[in-house]
């Protein structure tokens, strides 16, 4: 097994994460730091450890939480500022599960923390083009012109920046106690297969749209489904289903 597949298996990080560790000397394998990308390992036999601190493989199944982020809480383990990070508001047990991709300090909806490092890669990479689908409510009435810019592409400093763009019709019964239409705004849906930073707000301001909110509402086949802002859960068996898809190349 690759060493950086491995290390995504036991849960340490993603694919990607995990060659970061190798490329700064942090892995070490029988001993011996490894450096190299591409080792092949075994790990019945090989011992490996992560800043000295031995790693095997879960052979117990991963745990997949959703969670509703609300607005002004952060994506990561701890802020300087002091600010609430999505550690606080899921209980010490699951501290040690990471989040799938981020969303932006204001933004909110479905954040997916997982112990899983292959998911992670999955979801996270853009060459699987997996869908990541955002309600945001702008400011005003938006002309049909404006859309027609943002789905033809908005030029933005690295590059040209693409999504699927449409009105959002009815909101579903499930997510009304918590997004509210409203005649004087506009929701729109945005489907993307990349995470550029903070991508959907400039595209916006780009063509000059201010975002009032902005909601992450589904990960490739998973949906935030009825889940309250703050609130979380376990993957439902449905939702295990669509997670062994996404794995096994499906959507």
């Amino acid at each position: 097994m690759r060493l950086n597949k491995f290390l995504a298996h036991a849960g340490v990080a993603s694919r990607r994460a995990a060659d970061e560790l190798i490329a700064t000397g942090r892995v070490r394998v029988n001993g011996r730091v490894v450096r190299a990308m591409g080792v092949q390992i075994d790990p019945e036999r090989d011992q490996i450890t992560v800043d000295g601190k031995p790693v095997h493989l879960n052979r117990a199944a991963f745990i997949y939480l959703l969670l509703n982020k609300p607005a002004g809480v952060i994506t990561s383990r701890k802020d300087p500022e002091g600010r609430r990070t999505l550690y606080d508001l899921i209980p010490r047990r699951y501290h040690h599960l990471h989040p799938v991709g981020r969303l932006d300090f204001q933004s909110e909806g479905l954040v997916l923390l997982t112990d899983d490092g292959d998911l992670t890669q999955r979801l996270t990479h853009p060459s699987h083009r997996h869908e990541k689908e955002y309600w945001v409510q702008v400011a005003g009435q938006v002309p049909d012109v404006t859309l027609h810019k943002l789905r033809k592409g908005v030029p933005l400093e690295d590059g040209l920046a693409r999504a699927r763009v449409r009105y959002l019709g009815k909101i579903p019964p499930e997510q009304r106690f918590w997004i509210q239409p409203d005649s004087k705004h506009t929701w729109m849906v945005f489907i993307l297969h990349e995470g550029r930073n903070r991508q959907i707000r400039r595209m916006c301001q780009a063509v000059g749209l201010r975002v009032r909110r902005l909601v992450r509402v589904r990960i490739d086949s998973i949906h935030i489904g009825d889940l309250k802002p703050g609130q979380w859960r376990l993957a439902t068996k449905r939702q295990l289903k669509a997670i062994r898809a996404i794995k096994a190349g499906g959507k």
